[in-house]
């Protein structure tokens, strides 16, 4: 009986989530990087949800995540991302353990206009010990801070890397991951184990994987 041949590369996936406040752009960045065809779960706004649904300072927003958003990028035939966008709302949080289960890293969206709408989000990866960062996503029409100054006001861990991002640009978003994938990598070579999580997960590669997200 034959045996598969020994140069196969053995695909790894790597999970990763997609978080932050209501209406901070997890559907449009991981539309902007995905390589198929995004999964979204949004529906209009209602009525019935104004009262629990803030919308000082992103009044234009006429939809919501109500479950969760996926996407797929093939990094090289070694390593694929799936990208799962966590809802934003309070009352779609009880979602979350089941989209952080098997998750090595996630991406925490801020705005500044709603700056308090992420605390959530990190407060919730910092208790779990998985990596994240923070990408600042830079609305047309928000204030402008430094990432340093964006840092003391969430009161970040300085291993956390902070950054600005424009969700709707492809190259931000991926610049974004990359900066991720390089924190993870960091993280689990500082702890001498793998990252944080529920679930057991296939390593990500250490030779390459950065250089390849860079090159994708």
């Amino acid at each position: 009986m034959g045996s598969a041949p020994s140069d196969v590369a053995t695909l790894t996936p790597v999970k990763l989530l997609v978080a932050g406040g209501f209406g901070v752009g997890k559907t449009t960045l991981v539309g902007a990087i995905s390589e198929v065809r995004p999964l979204y779960t949004e529906e209009s706004l209602s009525t019935a949800s104004a009262a629990v649904d803030d919308l000082k300072g992103i009044g234009g927003k006429t939809t919501t995540t109500v479950a969760m958003d996926f996407g797929r990028i093939t990094i090289s035939t070694r390593l694929v991302l799936y990208l799962f966008g966590t809802p934003g709302q309070e009352r779609f949080w009880f979602m979350w353990d089941e989209l952080a289960y098997g998750a090595l890293g996630a991406v925490v969206l801020a705005d500044t206009r709603r700056l308090t709408d992420c605390f959530p989000s990190v407060d919730y990866f910092e208790r779990r010990n998985l990596p994240f960062v923070v990408a600042i996503n830079c609305f047309d029409n928000a204030p402008r801070h430094r990432p340093a100054d964006v840092r003391v006001a969430l009161d970040l861990d300085q291993r956390v890397p902070v950054l600005l991002c424009d969700a709707r640009q492809r190259d931000s978003a991926r610049q974004v991951l990359v900066t991720l994938v390089s924190h993870i990598l960091s993280e689990r070579a500082g702890r001498g184990r793998p990252a944080a999580g529920p679930a057991a997960a296939e390593p990500v590669p250490a030779a390459g994987a950065q250089s390849e997200l860079s090159g994708s």
